[in-house]
């Protein structure tokens, strides 16, 4: 019972702290963190411990399936240099560097724990940019290369991860035996993700109730990381290719309905998620502390504070040197866009939610492990706080130039997508409804021919009409069950349909 009054205590919490980093446009992962290290220190906090085998597929495999279904396979293959330079250059500096820095402040720590340090630090977290990016203007470019990063750079860091944490497990390393079969898992992995999401195409069409469907997604996504990872593939790789694959064929085969509802409880999943990996991993600091003695208790101060600085300091070392050559896609727009845009992607290298996991799931037995799960903590609290809490004044002042290219897609697309739905209106003959929308479609082609770059408008001429019209009806629907005109049941099924009505009307058309 306690842990359940805890457990609501705590999302209770997050929301509280997630509303507050929304209105100072910061990402809520940062004030997350703050609150897992303050709850360390609440008096009756019980001490959970999850078992290290559970915490990456508890935490990564929705997370890492969610953020592969919404990642753009063209815009990747645009981008691909900057964020393969990113995701795995910039990986395996920063796990190196790390792993320097660790063993001259702890030259007792085997390499091995070293590099699994520097592994556990190293991938910045795409959650805690997009929040910051959602208060912040950053070219779509830069956001498609950010995005694109966090996938591959946690397959990067997790690969490099499983090979040092096993080294320091079994006190020695060979390159010669494990390089083979590394590289035929991971091979694997890029033809098994994409076979099992066709496969679950077919099986999701024969399924039409939401519930139903959302709780397959799931298990898929646990399911399949727990597989892959038992025949030693990467389970990074095989749920995104999985999710990217389900991305690219299920639009035609899933409802509206169940899209929506499905969208709204993987974002609420993700959340929760989030949350439970910051307390988790917040309210084992305190009990660190007491194992330590004050002699180690200030080398893991020290440790923290030079690893911090140490992955902020790789990542600009390695973005700003070349940033005037990579242009990261702003190289038409002068010198000072393609420097501001080097600074703004290296300084959003905020750690979060995989490095948490990745140090919640090594061995309770892995050498100097408290000072691991310490330092990596630490170095996710700063970064959030120090480049979350900057990032978005960072970008304002920067001004960085965009042309908008999504916004441009989009008008184009709704022009074609009105022409398409004028000519199917057209061959059903004429009638009284058939002629107003007729009218509407027209009206708004119309707008798009005269635009200079063929952008249809974002609502059809009687949107604003329309959503007076279903909010007038709901009004008299509410009315009428205060009445007791009608009851609950009848209630909820007409609120049903104005929903949807409502959701056919563009949201930004004029009251």
């Amino acid at each position: 019972m306690l842990i359940f009054e805890w457990t609501v205590a705590v999302l209770l919490g997050a929301v509280v702290l997630t509303g507050l980093a929304a209105r100072l446009g910061a990402p809520y992962p940062a004030f997350l963190a703050i609150g897992g290290i303050g709850l360390a220190f609440v008096p009756g906090v019980p001490n959970l411990r999850l078992d290290p085998e559970l915490a990456l597929a508890l935490f990564l495999a929705p997370v890492l399936l969610d953020a592969g279904f919404d990642a753009s396979l063209r815009d990747l293959r645009v981008s691909w240099r900057p964020v393969l330079g990113l995701a795995v250059g910039a990986v395996v500096v920063t796990s190196l560097a790390v792993a320097v820095v660790a063993k001259v402040i702890v030259p007792d720590m085997p390499i091995s724990a070293c590099i699994a340090l520097g592994a556990i630090v190293a991938p910045p977290d795409a959650v805690a940019a997009m929040a910051v990016l959602r208060h912040a203007p950053m070219p779509h470019r830069l956001a498609t290369i950010l995005k694109g990063e966090s996938l591959l750079n946690d397959a990067a860091s997790l690969l490099l991860y499983r090979l040092a944490v096993g080294a320091a497990m079994a006190g020695s390393f060979s390159m010669q035996e494990a390089l083979p079969g590394f590289l035929l898992g991971v091979a694997a992995s890029f033809v098994v993700g994409p076979l099992l999401g066709i496969a679950f195409v077919a099986l999701r069409k024969r399924i039409s109730d939401p519930p139903t469907a959302i709780v397959l997604q799931f298990v898929a996504a646990f399911g399949l990381w727990l597989a892959a990872e038992k025949v030693e593939m990467s389970g990074v790789l095989v749920v995104v290719t999985f999710a990217m694959t389900v991305a690219r064929k299920a639009p035609g085969v899933t409802a509206p309905r169940a899209r929506i509802v499905s969208y709204a409880v993987w974002d609420t999943a993700v959340f929760v998620i989030n949350v439970l990996a910051f307390v988790l991993i917040g309210i084992q600091i305190d009990p660190i502390l007491e194992r330590l003695n004050p002699t180690d208790q200030w080398q893991a101060i020290l440790l923290s504070g030079f690893v911090f600085l140490t992955v902020v300091l790789a990542r600009l070392a390695w973005v700003l040197p070349t940033s005037g050559l990579r242009g990261f896609g702003l190289g038409p727009h002068g010198d000072r866009a393609r420097l501001g845009a080097g600074v703004a992607v290296a300084w959003a290298g905020m750690r979060g939610i995989v490095t948490v996991a990745a140090a919640l799931a090594l061995p309770q037995d892995f050498p100097h492990r408290d000072l691991v799960v310490f330092t990596a903590f630490f170095t996710v609290l700063g970064t959030l706080v120090l480049q979350g809490l900057t990032l978005s004044p960072l970008l304002r002042l920067l001004k960085l130039p965009d042309d908008d290219p999504v916004g441009q897609e989009v008008g184009r697309g709704r022009a074609a997508a009105y022409g398409a739905a004028l000519k199917s209106l057209e061959a059903r003959g004429d009638c009284a409804a058939t002629d107003s929308l007729r009218a509407e479609f027209r009206s708004a082609l119309a707008e798009a021919e005269a635009h200079e770059e063929g952008r249809a408008p974002e609502s059809l001429p009687a949107d604003a009409a329309r959503l007076n019209a279903i909010l007038a009806a709901r009004d008299k629907v509410m009315e009428m069950r205060r009445k007791g005109e009608i009851g609950d049941d009848a209630y909820f099924l007409l609120e049903e349909e104005f929903d949807w009505a409502e959701l056919s009307a563009t949201p930004r058309a004029d009251l």
